[in-house]
């Protein structure tokens, strides 16, 4: 076994494996926090690696195997494609550096062993985010239920309608195989959200799934929809819809708020179906993808306002012995036998805070880690279900 490494300080300087997309989503926390500091990063567009330098005057390089090296990154930001999660994360865990790895973790169980024996070898941690657990109408939901005036949570709903396979795609996104479709880049939120609600005020341990996926558009073969029931150890049960179709925007149900808690314009419906239709070939999406991405040519840093919210993942509703919660970008609704309040969230003041809370707390101050190998490969197993139960058309038994 490897050294333990030096405790570290503040602020955590932080090197970035894959400058896209997740990358992007994870900017305004990086840039606003002063816990932490973006020093280096690595992707394989020379354009990228440009605006990485250009905005933060800190070397790039274009193999992850490089900036693990570097002596002076006190965490790895994983966020490359799915499918090579395991490989960076291990990379990262034999030059003993922490990792914050984007969900999923991985996109086999082998792969999520392989990772969590990396890194206990090395004796660093693993922190796999950001997925909407974290979001802090979450975190407040989880420590009201862990105060025990509502009882044990019964029952969990969720829905979420979006144009997620609309979007610009490489071609390995649509392809299930290599970590595409729904399944893995957006139950891994949902699941998440509800093993921690429930494991609040009971065990997050999901024993059963019975899931239906839906593959509707030829051009796009793989899972843009699912429904599934999970059911957990102590009797709690939670329901998981998602459809990335790009018909209903169930935004509209979280008062006109974006994912990113953002004010939205429901006159913007169908951009995303509108601008694919102009694309003649699948280079061409890529393309567009690329040109979107930090560095492109389209580039637009994500946008932040006054009026932002709290981050969300659709429609959440808790169901307990003693009432329900539903919550909200703002905060919580509380319906209890005779009575309905509303407890507020003060705005974020960085968005996406919470999850360099838990990363401080872990290899800053010792804590153990929610997210961590454990939680997210228990997480990937029960996306795992959710797809072979679809294909087999049966419960699939956990554990």
């Amino acid at each position: 076994m490897s050294a333990m490494p030096l405790p570290l300080s503040l602020p955590l300087r932080i090197g970035v494996a894959g400058l896209g997309r997740a990358f992007t989503l994870m900017l305004p926390t990086f840039a606003q926090d002063p816990r932490v500091r973006l020093v280096a990063a690595c992707d394989p567009l020379p354009a990228a690696r440009a605006q990485f330098e250009r905005d933060f005057a800190a070397p790039t390089c274009d193999t992850v195997q490089a900036l693990c090296a570097m002596p002076d990154v006190d965490v790895i930001y994983v966020a490359t494609p799915h499918q090579i999660h395991a490989e960076h994360v291990c990379l990262a865990a034999a030059h003993s550096k922490h990792v914050l790895v984007e969900k999923p973790m991985a996109i086999d169980l082998a792969e999520c062993d392989a990772m969590i024996a990396a890194a206990a070898q090395a004796r660093t941690h693993i922190i796999v985010g950001h997925s909407h657990s974290f979001n802090a109408p979450v975190q407040r939901a989880a420590a009201l239920l862990r105060g025990g005036s509502l009882g044990a949570v019964r029952m969990i709903h969720t829905l979420n309608y979006t144009d997620f396979l609309y979007r610009p795609r490489r071609p390995e996104e649509l392809d299930t195989a290599r970590g595409g479709g729904v399944v893995f880049s957006q139950a891994a939120h949902q699941v998440d959200v509800v093993r921690l609600l429930v494991g609040a005020a009971g065990s997050p341990q999901v024993t059963s799934v019975r899931a239906f996926t839906g593959k509707w558009d030829a051009q796009r073969p793989t899972e843009g929809a699912y429904s599934a029931l999970l059911g957990f150890e102590g009797g709690a049960f939670a329901s998981l819809t998602y459809s990335g179709y790009a018909h209903f925007d169930s935004d509209a149900l979280m008062g006109w708020r974006s994912e990113l808690g953002l004010p939205k314009d429901p006159q913007g419906y169908g951009q995303a179906r509108k601008r694919l239709a102009t694309l003649a070939h699948g280079d061409e999406e890529a393309s567009l993808k690329a040109a979107r991405n930090y560095g492109g040519s389209l580039y637009e840093p994500p946008a932040q306002t006054s009026t932002a919210g709290h981050q969300h993942f659709g429609h959440v509703i808790v169901s307990c012995e003693g009432g329900d919660l539903r919550l909200q970008p703002d905060g919580l609704e509380l319906y209890t036998d005779g009575s309905r309040s509303v407890v507020p969230l003060p705005a974020p003041t960085v968005p996406r805070q919470e999850v360099i809370d838990e990363l401080v707390s872990t290899v800053v101050l010792g804590h153990a880690p929610v997210h961590d190998g454990a939680w997210s490969r228990e997480s990937l197993q029960v996306c795992l279900a959710m797809l072979e139960s679809a294909r087999k058309r049966r419960d699939i038994i956990i554990g």
